[in-house]
């Protein structure tokens, strides 16, 4: 736990100190600019039957492949229907990952998960740009975010620690390794699994 401790906390100063400049006075003035969601993602209804948390990294290719495929089939079958409730959690795995989760962050509530499929369809581009950063810029910039609250987002310390701490909670809670991770009624499950496999799934759970 001390190593992943360690590791972690080197992945926020990397992450704030090295990929982005740091704050300044006039960035600073503007933090009204840098107001972000706080807490749980929730998508679907608060009695459903079935929770699931989903812990995933912004620059996993399977946690983008479930958001851009299986995810709407589950939404469409059981989200929509009343029957599950989702909860989406950060889990990052490097620097640009975390960056990724405090844009969506920025976002807003209302946006939260309309930024997080866009991040997911342009993974490939930001993620694998030669300069990741002025990717993820570009991501903000069609967002409709000012330079200034884009940079007042990624130096936010705040909520770099409190997605930080969503990681290591999920680690320490449900030993959560890998991503896509989900957690069904208090059961890990891993991997992206087909729809079919949902099903098979839910099937013992929702009567």
């Amino acid at each position: 736990m001390t190593q992943v401790k360690v590791f972690l906390s080197a992945l926020v100063v990397a992450a704030v100190t090295l990929v982005f400049a740091a704050p300044t006075p006039a960035l600073a003035a503007g933090a009204k600019e840098a107001a972000y969601a706080e807490g749980d993602m929730v998508i679907g209804a608060k009695d459903a039957a079935v929770t699931i948390i989903e812990y995933a990294s912004m620059t996993c290719p399977h946690c983008a492949n479930f958001h851009l495929g299986t995810f709407k089939e589950l939404k469409a079958k059981y989200i929509d229907t009343g029957k599950v409730r989702m909860i989406f959690r950060e889990f990052p795995f490097d620097s640009m990952a975390l960056h990724a989760s405090m844009l969506g962050r920025c976002a807003g509530e209302d946006r939260y998960f309309g930024m997080l499929n866009v991040l997911f369809k342009s993974q490939m581009k930001w993620a694998k740009a030669q300069d990741p950063a002025e990717g993820l810029g570009k991501v903000a910039r069609l967002a409709g975010f000012s330079q200034a609250k884009f940079k007042a987002c990624m130096t936010n310390q705040t909520l770099a620690d409190m997605i930080i701490k969503s990681r290591m909670d999920g680690s320490k809670e449900y030993n959560v390794d890998s991503t896509p991770s989900f957690i069904v009624n208090g059961e890990k499950t891993s991997g992206n699994m087909t729809i079919e496999k949902w099903d098979e799934l839910l099937a013992g759970i929702i009567r």
